[in-house]
């Protein structure tokens, strides 16, 4: 086996101590890995100075060790502070103390090992799982009044199936259950309780799904917090119902379903009972009844009332009498109209008499004549006339033309002449 040898003919670059303290620190400080880093390990040596807490973390299984500082300004931070012997974990940053060529981990924050940072995890998820709204009471679904078909997602194995099976069987006797079966503990288990919420949803026949697992130990709850469950049951379009271990157990797909019944048996029972939907329908019955009775009720009273009206109009009288008036109305009416038609005729009577004995023919027919001169002009007198004068003479029947042979005045003319 070769070893590796240094080159001594050549001579290095020679480095100054700060120069290569430098360039360490350069290289630790600069690490994107270790400007935040999580580690956990064994307090020893912990103590308390005034510029903060001095404490060194040893590995558990190696004898590897690292030394760590928490300054005054995050003191106040602290979940828990460094104690010798505890199991932790520590957030921080690697440092380098030049003056002594170590580095060393400058930490912001301490938590348990274990259960610490399963609580820290759910803290976090739960945290910006309120951000987005997947908590909030509006986004919660309303069951329905009357579900036909149940869908359980849990362990065929659990005896939380057997309470969900025996208290719908109890309480809604002929309710179709539709049971999607799936790990409830362990690593696989989220992603097979994702896998059973969709098989219920593809399946379609659901009206509700209980998601259920009895009671156990903090770790074995893990899976009902995994982000994958908990966005499967916000994404499920029909209510949901957790029942997840006891009365003191809380999980994000507790705060997430639309009803959180907390055990698998409180989760059946929230599903409408058989004898609650009869109750129901005997209250419905009864109401339409009263509903009915009290419509009869106004409508009779109505017709009552229209019947008083009628009655106090007297509207067969009233008819009557209308119908004598409006005879006696037509009667005079017909009077009014002879008499004044009489009256015409004996006055077109009269004016026909009057323009027959106004008319000229009816003179010429009593033996008068027209004279009239050659321009039409009637003569009325000999003043105007000449002898030898042609004249038209225009009789009853005929007309011929005349001329004056001699003028013989009336005396009336001879005494107007004078």
């Amino acid at each position: 086996m070769t070893s590796y040898q240094p080159n001594l003919l050549i001579p290095p670059e020679v480095l100054s101590v700060k120069g290569l303290t430098d360039y360490i620190q350069a290289l630790l400080e600069e690490d994107q890995s270790l400007v935040q880093v999580w580690v956990e390990g064994e307090v020893s040596s912990a103590v308390r100075h005034r510029s903060g807490f001095f404490f060194i973390l040893q590995d558990q299984q190696e004898p590897a060790c690292i030394r760590c500082v928490v300054w005054n300004s995050y003191c106040e931070q602290l979940v828990i502070e460094p104690e010798a012997g505890e199991q932790v974990i520590v957030l921080g940053r690697i440092r380098l103390y030049p003056q002594r060529g170590q580095y060393q981990l400058m930490v912001w924050q301490l938590l348990p090992a274990g259960e610490g940072l399963r609580s820290l995890r759910y803290q976090q998820l739960r945290d910006r799982l309120i951000r987005e709204g997947l908590f909030e009471p509006l986004r919660k679904k309303t069951l329905p009044a009357y579900p036909q078909t149940v869908g359980v997602v849990t362990s065929h194995q659990a005896a939380a199936w057997g309470d969900i099976k025996r208290t719908l069987k109890a309480q809604h006797p002929g309710l179709h259950v539709l049971f999607s079966p799936t790990q409830v503990q362990g690593k696989q288990a989220p992603e097979a309780i994702v896998v059973a919420i969709e098989r219920v949803i593809q399946d379609g026949r659901a009206d509700v799904l209980i998601i259920a697992r009895g009671g156990g130990a903090t770790e074995d709850l893990a899976c009902f917090n995994d982000e994958r469950v908990v966005r499967a049951m916000a994404e499920c379009p029909i209510p949901v119902i957790s029942g997840i271990g006891h009365q003191r157990d809380e999980t994000l797909a507790d705060l997430v379903a639309d009803i959180c019944a907390h055990t698998p048996t409180a989760a059946a029972e929230c599903i409408p009972r058989l004898a609650d939907w009869q109750t129901d329908y005997h209250n419905c019955i009864a109401r339409l009844y009263i509903i009915l009775n009290r419509q009869l009720d106004i409508a009779h009273e109505h017709l009552l009332y229209q019947k008083n009206r009628l009655r106090r109009l007297q509207l067969d009288r009233r008819f009557e009498r209308e119908q004598v008036l409006r005879s006696r109305l037509q009667n005079h009416l017909l009077q009014t109209i002879q008499q004044r038609l009489g009256q015409a005729q004996q006055h077109q009577q009269l004016l026909q008499q009057q323009l027959t004995s106004l008319d000229p023919t009816q003179v010429l027919r009593r033996g008068y004549a027209l004279v009239q001169t050659t321009d039409d002009q009637i003569v009325r007198s000999t003043q105007h006339l000449s002898v030898d004068q042609e004249l038209k003479v225009e009789l009853a029947e005929g007309h011929f033309t005349a001329r004056v042979m001699a003028l013989q005045s009336s005396p009336k003319e001879s005494d107007d002449a004078n």
